[in-house]
């Protein structure tokens, strides 16, 4: 029976849970780099052993951990990012006006068939990637030698570049989004790049639908429909069927159209999961109600699945990297909360079940279908 790997990214350290076929009992191992921040933890499509960590701490620096034998144990392996002798970020000039500051790796996305090409998104808005497994890193710097750049401005969560998206259709097309300029496309590895926001409008700005300047906080894509995007953004969840080229609003009967997450159902592309959040100002659940919401039909019209979920006095968050699915025949959902909770759902939403319960908030929630 094939079985499942969760990986789990929190404020003081990474965990990983493994179960069989059922999802029922879980085997916890943890925390790996505890006291430290894990902003991320994802494991390769092509190696299910391989894993990657994103460890950081304000007075240490930034590490990059790989993990070869499933999570069990790990090695820092990058020394481009690592600690420079004095503490907190450092900067560095890649020829745009003013210096670009480094804080810290907030997302890792591993090569569909490589697993020691892994691709990285950093605050200041830069990508990163390694061909060797994470001993070295280059940035991809087309992207922020773009002519929008030096108007880029940071989102509360900083200018971050949280979400890359690989094309299995295409390997030369990547999609990010950065917070708060907005989402962008390559059609050939990096070397250039294009905005990707029309249809998108924000009342923060000056310009409500100018080019850039959008606070995307999540993007997903299914690999069977490659053209077809998901996004929820600050206001406001989106689709896109043209590649980014153009999107519209698909936030229809939720109770909330902000929020952080969006994915979706691994067998079926139309079906697709958010978590609404009160507002901007309020990160909790719209009436002390933690509910996931699922659309059948690729948004406008939602369905709320609160089976096994706390419907009252409930006031955790659920952040941008903090919700995944399985491919296993019943496709499991899953996500993490800022009160420590990841919960599962065997049944493709029907139903949820804690897995544990009283971790560090979770930043990030990911999984692997071994097996």
């Amino acid at each position: 029976m094939s079985g499942v790997r969760v990986l789990v990214g929190t404020h003081k350290g990474a965990f990983v849970m493994t179960s069989d076929g059922k999802r029922k009992k879980w085997d916890i191992s943890g925390p790996h780099f505890a006291g430290w921040e894990v902003y991320h933890l994802k494991g390769s499509p092509a190696d299910p052993n391989r894993i990657y960590a994103s460890q950081s701490s304000g007075w240490f620096g930034q590490v990059i951990q790989r993990s070869n034998d499933g999570g069990e144990t790990w090695e820092p392996v990058d020394n481009s990012f690592a600690y420079k002798g004095t503490p907190g970020p450092h900067t560095w000039y890649d020829g745009t006006p003013h210096p670009w500051e480094f804080k810290r790796v907030w997302h890792l996305e591993p090569s569909l068939n490589d697993p020691d090409t892994v691709y990285a998104g950093a605050e200041d808005a830069a990508l990163f990637h390694t061909t060797d497994g994470g001993k070295s890193w280059d940035e991809i710097a087309g992207l922020r030698q773009h002519e929008t750049a030096p108007r880029w401005q940071p989102g509360a969560g900083g200018l971050c570049l949280h979400t890359i998206i690989l094309d299995p259709s295409d390997p030369a097309r990547i999609y990010i989004a950065i917070s708060a300029a907005g989402a962008f496309r390559t059609d050939d590895g990096g070397k250039s790049w294009k905005p990707i926001n029309k249809g998108l409008a924000s009342g923060f700005l000056p310009d409500p639908t100018a080019e850039i300047g959008h606070c995307v906080h999540h993007m997903a894509m299914h690999p069977s429909k490659p053209g077809v995007l998901f996004m929820q953004k600050h206001w406001d969840v989106m689709r896109s069927d043209d590649a980014g080229e153009t999107w519209r609003e698909v936030s229809g009967n939720l109770p909330s159209d902000f929020g952080f997450v969006v994915d979706i159902h691994a067998h079926e592309p139309d079906t697709i999961y958010v978590v609404p959040i009160k507002s901007d100002s309020e990160h909790i659940p719209p009436d002390g109600k933690l509910r996931v919401y699922r659309s059948r039909s690729g948004g406008n019209e939602w369905e709320a699945r609160t089976k096994g979920l706390p419907q009252e006095n409930c006031y955790v968050n659920v952040l941008r990297d903090a919700m995944s699915v399985d491919s296993l025949d019943e496709c499991g959902v899953y996500f993490g909360t800022t009160g420590g909770q990841v919960y599962v759902s065997a049944d493709a939403g029907d139903s949820w079940e804690p897995i544990v319960e009283n971790l560090p908030a979770v930043f990030s929630v990911e999984v692997q279908t071994l097996p």
